[in-house]
């Protein structure tokens, strides 16, 4: 995973201030719950005493700690611990009693960790500043058995498409690849990929990234580090996905239909519900064939033979190296 960087975890209604919430993310177990205010405090699911899950403890203090269910250990939002119920309410407790605590933040109905080094000052939440809240969505979520880069460079593939999709999104036989042309956001935080696929006459030879015609510049694949893909349909439909790291080997989606050309409260829910089952589809079709692929995670080096159409593949694998170079340096 790429440290030094903001990942959506969860979809803010599943922290409540009633109960505390356990998952594995990054191939860590971490706890979360709701303070009064409603903030949204993560910490590392293990307690320093003696190993036990704080998930399956208790929130105390108005929302303000978490107990420890084994020896009744209290953690504040800082991971430092308060209490150390058999030394007694008076002693002070050593500095070590400490367990980590992640920044949280909360947007677009999702909530957000910083995972990295501490800072005084973080960067801005990575999602597209191209989806407002005008849109309504629908959110389906699944688990794969892979890598998130996996998962990430399926939906950056536009080869794959007339032969994994052949009768859903990829009908009418477009084969040959014009470009892929890939261009960075400006902030660097991400880039665009422009598609133009074409049927195979047999004379037309693809044309190359520098060549990809600005009249075409029409479908285009973003996509924003760490882990957010969007699939820019039209100005008033999006797909979205956040591929959240479950572990070295598992990947959470997070895929929603966005949309704006229906606004009427009962009509838009199900239009949103029928074209998150169309996706779904799609999504299933993508699965049968990378959970195949091997090896299950991706590197900038690797035994493949790459072709003209997987520059985004490309671009995204040596973006990626360099985030995690750069936060392997700062450490």
């Amino acid at each position: 995973m790429i440290r030094n960087q903001w990942y959506i975890i969860l979809e803010s209604k599943e922290v409540s201030k009633k109960k505390l919430t356990g998952i594995t993310r990054f191939g860590e177990k971490l706890v979360l719950w709701r303070n009064e205010k409603g903030d949204v405090i993560c910490l590392k699911d293990k307690c320093v005493h003696r190993g036990a899950a704080l998930s399956i403890g208790k929130i105390c203090s108005k929302g303000e700690r978490v107990e420890c269910p084994f020896h009744g250990l209290q953690y504040e939002s800082s991971g430092k611990c308060i209490i150390i119920p058999a030394n007694g309410k008076n002693n002070p407790v050593p500095e070590r009693f400490k367990v980590n605590s992640y920044p949280t933040e909360e947007s677009h109905g999702f909530i957000w960790i910083w995972w990295g080094e501490l800072r005084n000052e973080y960067p801005s939440l990575p999602f597209f500043n191209n989806i407002d809240n005008k849109f309504s969505y629908k959110t389906h979520t699944e688990v794969w058995p892979v890598h998130y880069s996996r998962a990430v460079e399926n939906q950056l593939d536009v080869v794959h498409l007339p032969f994994v999709h052949y009768n859903t999104i990829g009908r009418g036989h477009q084969t040959l690849v014009h470009g892929p042309l890939v261009e960075e956001m400006e902030d660097k935080r991400g880039f665009i990929t422009w598609v133009y696929n074409i049927r195979d006459d047999g004379k037309t030879k693809p044309l190359m990234s520098q060549e990809f015609p600005e009249e075409n510049k029409v479908f285009y694949l973003a996509f924003r580090f760490p882990h957010l893909w969007q699939l820019h349909l039209a100005e008033k439909a999006r797909i979205f996905i956040a591929f959240v790291p479950i572990d070295e080997e598992n990947t959470l989606f997070y895929m929603r239909f966005y949309q704006k050309f229906v606004r009427i409260p009962i009509l838009k829910n199900l239009v949103n519900w029928i074209s998150n089952i169309f996706n779904k589809k799609i999504l299933h079709q993508d699965r049968r064939v990378v959970i195949t692929q091997q090896p299950i995670k991706t590197a900038l080096k690797m035994d493949e033979k790459l072709i003209q159409g997987d520059n985004p593949i490309v671009f995204y694998r040596k973006r990626r190296e360099e985030l995690i170079n750069l936060s392997q340096r700062s450490n």
